[in-house]
């Protein structure tokens, strides 16, 4: 099976980087020595995924390199308090393009609706030769209220973590989501992610859609951001 080395992954250099000024050069090695170690050890385990093949791979084995760092990281830090670095290593498309991007424009939100359309496709694709990867599920754009809907039923870094007791780590990757729709100026409306629901639901939107107005977000007791009907 053709895995995606740590080395091969684009984030790597970044976090070598945030560990040496958190941690310092000589610490900073250690720790990402043992990264290193664990997350081999953990490509030994793995399904096959297709490797670079995969369109999801960068986000499959970049939550296996968060899934390797965390327990190496020798001060325990809260999850929360990794968040926001997490964010930035993942979502940086997302802050540029909202530059020049958004999502309470109609035609950039048919837009975004065709890209998770044919992500979906492409998905579908995959799983036929990959079925321990994404399972990607889309619905029909709404051209009434401006929203796409999709679903993930199945998720390989949500299974992963149940299988390796990470479960209170995965929070750090899905609610990256929520940062990311909102650098491109939409809101995120999701009530569950496939470690904490049966599936990980998308519904995005403009953040000036009145529909924004009827949810909020809350953090639910096992960390993950999700969205809650407001009360009436």
């Amino acid at each position: 099976m053709n895995h995606l080395r740590i080395e091969e992954l684009s984030y790597s250099e970044k976090v070598k980087k945030w560990l040496k000024e958190r941690y310092g050069s000589d610490l900073s090695d250690e720790i990402w020595e043992k990264t290193v170690n664990s997350y081999n050890e953990y490509l030994k385990d793995l399904p096959d995924y297709g490797g670079k093949k995969n369109g999801h791979a960068y986000a499959i084995y970049g939550g296996l390199l968060i899934f390797a760092l965390y327990p190496a990281l020798p001060d325990e830090p809260e999850i929360s308090e990794l968040s926001g670095f997490v964010q930035e290593l993942f979502m940086e498309p997302f802050t540029k393009l909202g530059k020049v991007f958004d999502l309470n424009r109609s035609s950039n939100m048919w837009l975004i609706d065709k890209v998770f359309q044919s992500v979906g496709r492409r998905d579908r694709k995959d799983a036929l030769l990959y079925p321990e990867g994404f399972i990607n599920v889309n619905e029909p754009y709404d051209r009434i209220n401006h929203v796409s809907r999709y679903s993930f039923t199945k998720c390989p870094n949500a299974q992963f973590a149940k299988s390796h007791g990470l479960l209170h780590v995965l929070p750090l990757l899905c609610n990256c989501d929520f940062f990311g729709i909102s650098e491109i100026h939409g809101q995120l409306i999701r009530c569950g992610t496939c470690g904490n629901s049966d599936r990980c639901d998308y519904m995005v939107t403009g953040n000036r859609n009145p529909i924004v107005e009827e949810y909020e977000t809350v953090t639910d007791e096992n960390g993950f951001l999700v969205s809650r009907k407001k009360d009436r």
